[in-house]
């Protein structure tokens, strides 16, 4: 991307619509739209009229005007990329759209590149390369708490406190450095007990951190909620009955369901993925099989488990079978013991079996007609409860990028590689080394150390426009 010139993109979704938005930003942005926009105010000039003052006019070719528009100027460094911008606001009619385009392209300016406007906000100091990485997050999000962490972390999140730790840090490194130019005369600048202390606060922080990555990714891409149970005991109705549609094939034939089938719902603000499962049984059907292998790959990849009986089975019968699958569970998904066909079932019979279940194991127990769509309510309000999103979702120390989860880990691995040598009274040349990692990796998230690589991973998954 080619940093000095003037770039221009529409900003809006495509399509037929009552208002669109083409964005100029650059050197040059003035002059080039001031050669195809004449002013209503015959009086106005860009070199006179405000930053952030909108003003009505229309777009020509020459003679012939294309549109009746509003202009918004911004004057740098008080915009989006810092530079001198102008956001044309015109009929979102497509030929519009284009022919507004074209004439900026012919008067200098070029297409930007998917978030090339991001970048250039991260270039000229507008932003740190998290809170660009957030603008992405932001505009993706599906649900308020997916919004918020996104939101949380474009207001500078976990990443203002990395910040800090790393110029301690970064402190000490300097001290170390300037021990070495004086090790003849053996004098120590850096307080060894109070750099490993800060070792520490470093290694907690950034601890706390990595855990809470797997919440933070299954809130951006959606809580994964696998329904599991024995063929037949109502699981693609539960799946139907909390999505409200007839989303997946009801048969009582045992085994219908055979692969995964997946879809989203957001409940009080929190996206679930819900997983409908194959039937767990002994079978000899191979295709069943590699059906009931997949069940159990994505039980383990879940966070919630909703396990499924027949309230009309007996104690002995839900107990052994609870106990066969609990066993094979790898993960720490919470595990939500669901009591299903109770419509069928004696209602006395029923809450007798519920207080065994519930005296004999951890899991939450509810009792639930899918097919009645009876006590449906109940059982979302108690996924919402049992993944306790409620403070998590308002708070900043929640990492949601891969790209910061991975640097985190490295830098959790070297922060402790410090601490070690700082035990061991290692050498001030070797331990400075082992900083200069820790600050290479906390560096790299902010983007006080990156490359163009990085960048252009981190940006071409923008839209263009933004």
């Amino acid at each position: 991307m080619i940093q000095n010139d003037t770039i221009c993109a529409i900003a809006t979704a495509p399509g037929s619509a009552a208002i669109a938005l083409v964005r100029v930003s650059g050197s040059e942005s003035f002059r080039i739209v001031s050669q195809i926009y004449e002013a209503a105010n015959t009086s106005f000039t860009f070199e006179m009229v405000k930053g952030n003052t909108v003003h009505f006019g229309q777009i020509v070719d020459r003679d012939t005007i294309i549109d009746e528009v509003l202009l918004t100027v911004f004057k740098a460094p008080h915009s989006y990329t810092a530079e001198d911008s102008v956001e044309i606001s015109c009929h979102a009619s497509p030929f519009i759209q284009k022919e507004i385009i074209k004439l900026l392209i012919k008067n200098g300016a070029r297409l930007a590149q998917p978030g090339e406007y991001t970048m250039r906000a991260f270039m000229n100091g507008k932003m740190d390369l998290s809170q660009a990485e957030a603008v992405a997050d932001l505009i993706a999000s599906q649900s308020e708490a997916a919004h918020r962490l996104a939101l949380s972390q474009l207001r500078g999140g976990y990443a203002t406190t990395l910040t800090v730790l790393r110029e301690k840090l970064l402190k000490f490194s300097s001290l170390i450095e300037l021990e070495l130019d004086f090790s003849e005369e053996d004098v120590e600048f850096a307080d060894r007990k109070t750099l490993s202390a800060l070792c520490n606060e470093i290694r907690e922080t950034i601890t706390a951190l990595v855990n809470s990555f797997s919440i933070g990714n299954a809130v951006k891409n959606g809580i994964p909620v696998a329904i599991v149970g024995e063929p037949n005991v109502g699981k693609s109705t539960l799946l139907n009955a909390l999505l409200n549609e007839e989303r997946a094939i009801v048969s009582e034939i045992a085994g219908t369901t055979r692969d995964t089938i997946e879809d989203y719902l957001i409940i009080e603000g929190i996206q679930f993925r819900f997983i409908d499962t194959a039937g767990i049984r002994h079978t000899t059907d191979s295709i069943e099989s590699m059906g009931i292998r997949k069940t159990f790959e994505k039980i383990n990849e879940a966070s919630v488990v909703f396990l499924l009986v027949d309230a009309n089975d007996s104690f002995e019968a839900i107990d052994k079978r609870l106990s066969e699958i609990l066993v094979k569970i790898q993960s720490n998904a919470t595990v939500c013991l669901i009591l299903n066909k109770i419509d069928t079932a004696d209602q006395s019979t029923v809450a007798v079996l519920q207080t065994a279940l519930t005296d004999n194991c951890h899991s939450t127990i509810i009792t639930i007609s899918a097919k009645q769509r009876t006590h449906i309510d109940q059982l979302k309000k108690a996924l919402v409860e049992s993944v306790n999103l409620g403070k998590l979702s308002q708070h900043d120390s929640v990492v949601t990028n891969a790209r910061h989860y991975e640097a985190l880990m490295h830098a959790l691995d070297s922060i402790s590689i410090v601490g070690e040598g700082i035990e061991s009274a290692l050498p001030g040349d070797l331990v400075a080394i082992d900083i200069k990692q820790v600050l290479y990796y906390l560096g790299s998230i902010t983007g006080q150390i990156t490359n163009d690589e990085t960048l252009g991973f981190i940006f071409h998954n923008f839209c263009i426009g933004k």
